[in-house]
């Protein structure tokens, strides 16, 4: 059973500038101006909690950092992007010491002499510890490395990163959570469909590399819940939207998927009479048939 897949690198544009994040149109479309956006989930859920032992022997723990922004960074020395970034976490972590605090978790198979001599030359300045397959599991199994988990300092997840991202994204997000000033940049708030947590999938209604334009409303919402309720048979352990949100490449799931919506496509709506129901030319049918005519009274 495919649990959990090896993560892949996933090197994302690495955008350099005073300002990178989101950007839409602002509330004053009028002016056709753009203002930068960063985006929380609406209702976070809580992160799940963890005691690891860190390189040093001492305890790792969310609830030891209760009260500070956390971002959890989960990585590995073999990850070209993971290496990259660590110097941008390390000036992150000194410049926001006393209200954040950001947790390495190595995943797969490092070595703990090799993480030990990476995180002595760099001089890593937070702890790192190494995630076991059932917390990586409770994180939604990390299919790409880096990512990383934004807490506010409730200890809830509200934004998660894949991949190589701005520092300036990081820092401005970790300023909102503290009610530092972000120069104007926007908060937008948004539901958690599964790009948080698989668990969440359930409220997407759209999913990656699936079309549902053929269908009508009622079918839309029919293959939804098919795709819910069964599970994949790849290996993965998860009902057919998990697996699309969390591995977008899963032919297995794709295929399935394409199958229930080709049936689903093809299914009349219920109590709707099939199209050929009536031979052709057949007359239709007046609502209210004609009243017959009352008889004249007789004398």
């Amino acid at each position: 059973m495919r649990v959990m897949m090896t993560p892949r690198c996933a090197l994302l544009p690495y955008f350099f500038g005073s300002i990178f994040l989101f950007f839409v149109a602002s509330s004053g479309a009028a002016q056709g101006e753009n203002q930068a956006t960063i985006r929380f989930v609406r209702n976070p859920d809580v992160a799940p909690d963890f005691k690891l032992a860190g390189l040093d022997g001492k305890p790792v723990t969310l609830a030891g950092s209760k009260g500070k922004v956390i971002l959890l960074n989960f990585w590995a020395t073999w990850c070209g992007p993971c290496r990259a970034e660590v110097p941008d976490l390390i000036e992150l972590q000194n410049k926001y010491k006393d209200r954040l605090q950001i947790i390495g978790l190595v995943t797969d198979d490092d070595d703990l002499d090799e993480v030990g001599k990476f995180a002595k030359e760099f001089e890593i300045n937070y702890p790192i510890a190494f995630a076991t397959a059932d917390l990586r599991i409770q994180y939604g199994g990390i299919p790409a490395l880096p990512t990383s988990f934004v807490l506010d300092t409730e200890g809830r997840v509200v934004q998660k990163h894949e991949g190589l991202r701005n520092p300036v994204l990081y820092e401005t997000e970790i300023r909102a959570l503290l009610g530092l000033p972000i120069d104007g940049i926007r908060v937008e708030t948004f539901e958690d469909t599964g790009e948080i947590f698989l668990k969440h999938a359930d409220r997407a209604s759209q999913l990656p590399g699936v079309d549902l334009t053929k269908l009508t409303a009622e079918q839309k919402t029919v293959a939804l819940h098919r795709f819910n309720a069964e599970s994949c048979n790849c290996g993965c352990g998860f009902t057919l939207a998990q697996c699309r949100i969390y591995d977008h490449n899963c032919a297995i799931s794709r295929g399935i998927i394409e199958k229930i919506i080709a049936a689903i496509a093809h299914t009349p709506v219920k109590g709707a009479a099939p199209v050929d129901a009536m031979p052709a030319g057949t007359p239709e049918v007046p609502e209210r048939p004609p009243t017959a005519p009352t008889p004249a009274p007789t004398s």
